[in-house]
């Protein structure tokens, strides 16, 4: 188990460096996007270059910082009525939607947008708007993505298992207090 949490470490430390490096973009699109009204507004010019510049920078954060996301635990989830269970039933919820969701999902994605980006790469796509940009960069970031994405979730199985097995402590406790059963199942 030592090897496959030493690869879920360093799983673990390329999405937090992809997370931390890529959200900042959020700031450059915040930037791009006052210019661009301010010159739209002030001058009445605008250029379709900048609005898609917003929108490939705005992909690029959703898409690369999905892994992040997930190693965070700030996916979106039912806590209404998970959050209620036992703190290993949770465990097992999220093995089995990562097996049964999340790898399939990601792989189905992955597997369709490769051929999509490398056709626009070879063709050297370009927008259909007047004074677009180049389209491949954009659509690179879906197989990067999902790939960050499906790495992670092996990352969280990894994780999860180990923590069922007892060679990992249980970084989702918090420390609450459970009333344990005799077979040491929260309840």
């Amino acid at each position: 188990m030592k090897p496959l949490l030493s690869l879920s470490s360093l799983i673990d430390r390329i999405n937090e460096w992809v997370g931390r490096t890529v959200y900042w973009l959020i700031l450059v699109m915040v930037i791009v996007s006052s210019g661009n009204a301010t010159f739209r507004y002030i001058f009445s010019n605008s250029s379709n270059a900048w609005l898609e510049v917003q929108w490939y920078l705005f992909a690029t954060v959703f898409l690369l910082c999905a892994g992040y996301t997930l190693l965070r635990n700030e996916h979106i989830r039912i806590d209404v009525i998970c959050g209620r269970l036992p703190r290993r039933t949770q465990i097992w919820i999220d093995i089995v939607g990562t097996i049964v969701f999340l790898f399939p999902m990601a792989m189905l994605i992955l597997t369709l947008s490769w051929p999509m980006f490398m056709k626009s790469f070879t063709m050297m796509e370009m927008s259909s708007d007047a004074g677009g940009l180049i389209r491949w960069p954009v659509k690179l970031m879906i197989p990067l993505g999902f790939s960050l994405l499906m790495l992670q979730g092996a990352s969280e199985l990894i994780k999860k298992i180990a923590i069922l097995t007892g060679d990992m402590a249980d970084p989702g406790d918090h420390g609450h207090h459970h009333h344990t059963s005799a077979d040491g199942e929260a309840v």
